[in-house]
């Protein structure tokens, strides 16, 4: 893409409304998905300046660590195991305002402090996750779990 994307706004739900139709733009032409979600991890970074933002793939019993914007991750995560674990295994997007809170929580770097991990289906299986990591608590509310929701299953990752 030539050009830069430009978002405007200030809540949460302008910076989303004037995103999405860019991300949309974005891969709508691009049929890899890898080169996908690497720029859908860097328009969420640059947009919202969340600590980490990343995808992770269903390798067999794994999600496996894809494309990602932020320090270094977690290689592999079992099913059911941490956030993204726990979301591929029930199939639902999960928020968590305080990450110390949640059982069994995997801490890929001690500055993670809230989290919303989002499940990428294929019919009805997951076949990724998108995980979000802020370093401020409570930075998660059901406004991001709507948008983003609405934001992978635009974006065909």
């Amino acid at each position: 893409m030539s050009e830069q994307l430009i978002i405007k706004g200030e809540s949460k739900h302008e910076l989303y409304s004037n995103l999405l139709p860019q991300i949309k733009s974005l891969v709508e032409n691009e049929p890899d998905t890898i080169a996908n979600m690497a720029n859908i991890a860097a328009c969420l970074k640059d947009t919202f300046h969340f600590w980490w933002v990343g995808f992770y793939r269903v390798a067999g019993e794994d999600l496996v660590l894809g494309p990602f914007q932020g320090s270094v991750a977690c290689t592999r995560i079992r099913k059911g195991r941490g956030v993204c674990g726990a979301a591929w295994q029930e199939k639902r997007t999960i928020v968590v305002p305080d990450v110390d809170k949640f059982p069994g929580h995997i801490a890929c770097s001690s500055l993670s402090r809230s989290e919303i991990v989002v499940p990428i289906f294929e019919g009805d299986k997951v076949a990724a996750v998108l995980d979000i990591d802020s370093e401020k608590l409570g930075c998660f509310d059901d406004e991001d779990k709507v948008w983003l929701e609405k934001l992978v299953a635009i974006a065909g990752v």
